[in-house]
């Protein structure tokens, strides 16, 4: 059996400036930070049987892997040459579709223990390559690289992403007395929605695609902002993060239709009123949690968000990144002969399986 524990993030500058139609053509760049709410993935090899089980808000019980509808289990499990014989079971501690990168936290999260489990750890680069290509190039998702490498890495992180798609992976060193503040005054809220992100991540990738100036716009914008909010992390400037993030937000909502509607308008303008500095809608937006930076007052802001039916997120940051969490081999030897598939590049396969 073994357990992981990947870490949800919070983007802080660039966010949609990791989506391939936007770095292909500018380069990326992105400033986040992990938190200290999961995603948890239990992988076991079946006592009884060599049926596959997926248990996450739906259960599945089939045959094969090419039986699995949960298409990041089902892909994980192709990648490493897995047909039958598992049981996979997640719990987060946020919903899906809020904003945080639970998907990417998921399949991270799944990598490491397939690795753990055939006896061939990876590191957090190597997990968040594999888990990009999964998402980007086997599943073609209209998504970035952000959540794959903040879920394998963990901490505050700049990714600088080239061209040709290359992430150079960077930790944000600031004093700890700043880091503590940040971690203090950076307040998120629960709207209640989830939404799918891939519509909206479709529509910008598609104004990006087909060179819709205002889209290409707001996103180099954005990016150049995400580097200024780093540069006044770095030297504690909080404020000025603070109305930066406000910048970032207001840029934002040129990226695609869906980002943002009357009700979070009314939420933020609220926020505003009531001691936030600056703030954005998480993920793609369009639902999910409202992050807010907040110096003063924040009693006054907590009570107006309680007062229109948010509810607070309390967190701490995360620097560790996804890791196995609890690791024992069956005693029965099911797991003793487990070797690479010949021919199958970059990936693993059960050679045997021995009887109890």
């Amino acid at each position: 059996m073994i357990i992981t524990q990947t870490p949800f993030r919070i983007t802080l500058g660039g966010g949609g400036t990791d989506l391939p139609s936007f770095y292909r053509e500018h380069g990326g760049y992105i400033l986040a930070v992990a938190i200290d709410k999961y995603m948890y993935l239990n992988v076991n090899t079946p006592i009884v049987d060599d049926k596959i089980r997926v248990k996450y808000s739906k259960s599945e019980l089939v045959d094969h892997t090419d039986q699995v509808e949960h298409t990041l289990a089902r892909e994980a499990l192709r990648y490493f040459g897995v047909t039958r014989g598992i049981e996979i079971v997640s719990l987060a501690d946020i919903p899906a579709g809020t904003g945080l990168g639970s998907s990417s936290a998921y399949l991270v999260g799944l990598l490491n223990a397939l690795h753990a489990l055939t006896q061939c750890p990876a590191g957090p680069q190597r997990l968040a390559e594999e888990a990009c290509r999964i998402e980007l190039e086997v599943l073609k998702k209209p998504i970035g690289k952000q959540d794959q490498y903040m879920a394998a890495y963990g901490g505050l992180t700049a990714l600088e992403i080239a061209r040709d798609g290359r992430v150079q992976v960077r930790r944000v060193a600031i004093d700890g007395e700043v880091l503590e503040a940040l971690e203090h005054n950076v307040v998120m809220f629960y709207t209640h929605d989830t939404r799918d992100a891939t519509t909206i991540l479709s529509k910008q990738n598609h104004g990006a695609n087909r060179n819709d100036r205002t889209v290409l716009s707001a996103l180099q914008e954005i990016k150049d902002i995400g580097l200024e909010i780093e540069t006044a992390v770095a030297a504690g400037a909080l404020r000025r993060f603070g109305e930066l993030l406000d910048a970032h937000w207001q840029a934002k909502k040129h990226l695609a239709a869906g980002v943002t509607n009357p009700q979070i308008d009314a939420w933020y303008d609220l926020a505003k009123r009531n001691g936030a500095i600056g703030g954005k809608i998480s993920g793609a937006g369009g639902g999910g949690f409202l992050t807010l930076y907040c110096e003063e007052n924040k009693p006054r802001l907590r009570e107006a968000m309680r007062g229109a039916g948010l509810r607070e997120l309390n967190f701490r940051f995360d620097f560790e990144g996804s890791k196995v969490i609890f690791d024992v081999v069956s005693r029965d030897g099911r797991l003793a002969h487990i070797q690479r598939q010949n021919g199958q590049e970059n990936g693993f396969a059960f050679a045997a399986k021995v009887s109890a």
